[in-house]
């Protein structure tokens, strides 16, 4: 797929995108074994109970991107770790989710785009944006290292089938404080 002089597009997901997200999904599930293991309702796996909002990235007008962003779960390590580090309660972060990207259209800056637009989101709200990847996961910990994301702990995980699973927990850099979201925002 050439993509060098053609834009990429990065917008809010809708539900018509949410087929075009799970295809995506299989594909970089067979690919890169992400996740690591295949959701019994892929549609509802990449839009979690505590959903902030998601995004595509689209080439072509063909998805080759998604990224979400949610509220922290028990289980979640990120927001335990930074809430550790800081003092804040766990409530004052979102987590960035979801990620990926197809394996034809990497190395063009995809990935931190999504991201970018996912902090973005997370700012508004007034939260802090943190995350959990699987250890074992060097490309995705490479990005996020590059684009200046601050390594928290690894701390072990209960994924299900397989058990506990090393995961690395990461918060966004600090370098823009969260502003407060609007009393609107706060209520919904």
């Amino acid at each position: 797929m050439k993509i060098e002089n053609t834009p990429v597009a990065v917008r809010r997901r809708t539900e018509d995108d949410l087929g075009a997200c799970v295809r995506l999904l299989r594909e970089v599930h067979e690919h890169d074994g992400y996740p690591v293991s295949w959701p019994e309702r892929p549609a509802s796996w990449i839009t979690p109970p505590t959903f902030l909002g998601a995004w595509v990235a689209e080439l072509d007008g063909r998805v080759v991107g998604h990224a979400g962003l949610a509220g922290p779960r028990p289980g979640d390590g990120a927001p335990v770790q930074w809430s550790l580090r800081t003092g804040a309660g766990v409530e004052a972060t979102a987590m960035v989710n979801r990620l990926y990207v197809s394996p034809s259209a990497r190395g063009h800056g995809i990935g931190a785009l999504l991201l970018a637009k996912a902090v973005e989101a997370a700012r508004e709200h007034g939260l802090h944006p943190v995350l959990d990847v699987a250890a074992h996961d060097a490309a995705a910990t490479a990005l996020y290292e590059r684009l200046g994301w601050e390594l928290l702990a690894t701390v072990g995980q209960e994924w299900g089938p397989h058990g506990l699973v090393a995961v690395r927990t990461y918060a966004a850099p600090s370098g823009v404080s969260p502003r407060p979201a609007p009393a609107a925002a706060r209520s919904s």
